[in-house]
């Protein structure tokens, strides 16, 4: 069982869509972080890489599932070459 130092709203934190990462002030100086991958896969837990504090992300994954359904459609399909006679 973890214990989390904080629940904290999706919207708090801070979006990098380079990284496609979310952040969030940790007291110890650096940041809990999250990737989006990790929210499509249902991951809630933000850690901290400078210390072991963790918190809860509270968001809706239907937001998250919705854009892995249009990445899903996105996805051409491997077509085997045809054959040259």
């Amino acid at each position: 069982m973890s214990v989390f130092h904080d629940e904290v709203e999706i919207e708090d934190f801070e979006y990098d869509p380079e990284t496609e990462t979310y952040t969030y002030p940790c007291p110890c100086g650096d940041k809990f972080e999250i990737t989006r991958e990790e929210l499509i896969d249902g991951e809630d837990i933000a850690r901290c890489p400078g210390c072991s504090l963790l918190v809860r992300v509270i968001y809706d994954p239907e937001d998250f599932e919705e854009e892995e359904d249009e990445a899903e459609e996105l996805t051409i399909p491997d077509e085997k070459p045809k054959a040259l006679n």
